[in-house]
């Protein structure tokens, strides 16, 4: 059986429908894009859930890709007028509705974060620690999270958590320090359980993290809490929303960045970074444009490159998310010129290194060059084996360029497949 499923269901999104059909199809967006006359980039927003109530743009594409109508909520051909269409529009989103309502599969994290990132007493035999003792131990768990270290990190982030928790406790909850602390914590288990697929749980950390945030009266501590609240309301496709509160955020926060510290402008520029992912996921094209603008004029005041630092920030990161927007957004040729000067500067953060070249490696399939776009996965895994073997958006891409290779010209791919447990 195909890594992908063959039949499709009203229980998929359209965007998703489209994609699995080009795939099965063994075609690059730009291939689609180019037999309907279109940008690759309206492809690449199709199948991210952009601009699927136009019925006309819908049925081309079913057209071109074999999709049974009903497939993408459509009538059949037979049927099909403007009112028909609409009616089985309404009928094909609510089921898409009640679909992303419902759980994707089981948690992927481990029951002792889920455990305390759950509300309720604090029960605690251990003897309370220093503030500055836990905060030597968050700063090792924000190393383990840049230098993808994350089995390590899945294993100590709960003990860290409860923790700050029976600290928080036995201070009554008046103690910002430890709120920020704990927020932060929250934050980095935000982070943990994205890169690990597991979204439900992402959303109760972020609650936890945002309550923190707000206790701890700290703008830079709320500044992260967006950043990473943003993060998983663009993973869930609610690009309005997570835009609107970078833009509130920002709003409130910014200006003045030459008096800032540097903590400050790391965290307010990694929310803006945020918001350009965002931006860029949604087809905002101007809205990313300005957001990386933004965050190039904070990175003048701030260069954070270390893992050890609180947050990082710099014009590298910047840099960076520029690379990823231009992928993001079907732009592969302006997303290798920009990457150029990045592949040959040093980078310190594991996590970035990989982030890099899995956006080359991104580019090069949209241009159907499959053996650049598996060496550059390889230097990834390089740069952080774990992040690489464990990120589902990853794993979804090497199964992807191995789906297309239908003639085995590339079988390097079919072997890494095998080792990442892909099923092709």
């Amino acid at each position: 059986m195909s890594w992908m499923a063959k039949g499709h269901s009203v229980e998929l999104a359209p965007g998703e429908v489209i994609r699995r059909a080009r795939v099965l199809s063994g075609r690059s967006q730009a291939a689609v894009a180019s037999e309907l006359g279109y940008h690759q980039s309206k492809i690449s927003r199709l199948e991210s859930g952009k601009g699927t109530q136009d019925v006309g743009v819908l049925r081309a594409v079913a057209a071109v890709l074999g999709i049974p109508p009903e497939n993408l909520g459509l009538a059949s051909p037979a049927r099909a007028d403007s009112r028909t269409d609409d009616m089985h529009r309404r009928n094909f989103l609510a089921a898409s509705v009640v679909a992303l309502a419902t759980p994707a599969g089981p948690p992927r994290a481990g029951t002792e974060l889920v455990r305390e990132l759950l509300p309720g007493p604090v029960l605690s035999d251990r003897p309370l620690q220093t503030p500055t003792a836990l905060a030597a131990r968050l700063s090792q768990a924000r190393r383990h999270f840049y230098s993808c270290r994350y089995a390590e990190l899945e294993a100590s982030l709960p003990q860290l958590i409860a923790d700050l928790r029976h600290a928080q406790s036995a201070a009554q909850g008046d103690d910002q320090t430890l709120s920020g602390l704990l927020a932060t914590a929250y934050q980095t288990a935000v982070s943990l359980l994205l890169k690990i697929g597991d979204q439900g749980n992402a959303w109760l950390a972020v609650g936890r993290a945002m309550a923190e945030a707000e206790r701890s009266c700290d703008p830079v501590v709320m500044a992260s809490s967006v950043r990473v609240q943003v993060h998983v309301l663009a993973r869930d496709r609610h690009t309005a929303p997570a835009i609107s509160l970078i833009h509130h955020t920002a709003d409130q926060l910014g200006g003045g960045y030459d008096r800032r510290s540097p903590q400050y402008l790391a965290a307010f520029g990694l929310m803006l970074l945020r918001g350009v992912t965002a931006a860029s996921a949604g087809g905002e094209r101007a809205t990313a444009a300005a957001l990386l603008a933004e965050a190039r004029n904070v990175a003048r005041h701030v260069a954070l490159d270390s893992p050890d630092s609180w947050a990082n920030f710099s014009p590298t990161n910047v840099a960076l998310h520029a690379v990823s927007s231009a992928v993001v957004l079907g732009d592969a040729g302006a997303a290798l010129e920009a990457a150029q000067p990045l592949m040959r500067r040093r980078i310190p953060v594991p996590e970035r290194r990989a982030a890099l070249w899995v956006d080359v490696a991104r580019a090069y399939s949209q241009q159907d060059k499959l053996v650049e776009g598996y060496q550059a996965l390889r230097i990834a895994e390089r740069c952080a084996s774990e992040d690489i073997r464990r990120r589902p958006s990853v794993l979804e891409l090497v199964g992807d360029m191995a789906a297309r290779d239908r003639r085995g010209t590339v079988p390097e791919l079919r072997r890494f497949c095998h080792e990442l447990g892909v099923r092709i």
